[in-house]
C-alpha cells in the first residue's frame, strides 16, 4: 500500500465505499473499515500494519494543513 487511493480499491473489494465529503472524515472511517477487516480476519498483519500507517500519516497531513 503506496496510496490512499490503494486503500481505497482494498475496501472495494470488500464492498466498502467511503466518500464523506471531507477527507479527514473520509480517512478516519477507512481505519476503522480496515481494523474491522482484520479484527474478522480478512487482512493479515503486514497489510493491515501498512494501511494503518498510511492512513495515520495522511490523517497527521490533513491536521496540519488545517492549522
Amino acid at each position: 500500500m503506496k496510496t490512499v487511493y490503494d486503500v481505497q480499491q482494498l475496501l472495494k473489494k470488500y464492498g466498502a465505499i467511503i466518500y464523506m465529503g471531507e477527507r479527514l472524515l473520509d480517512l478516519e472511517m477507512m481505519e476503522k473499515e480496515i481494523v474491522e477487516l482484520y479484527k474478522a480476519q480478512l487482512l493479515d498483519s503486514i497489510t493491515y500494519r501498512d494501511v494503518v500507517l498510511l492512513l495515520r500519516s495522511e490523517m497527521q497531513k490533513e491536521r496540519e494543513k488545517k492549522k
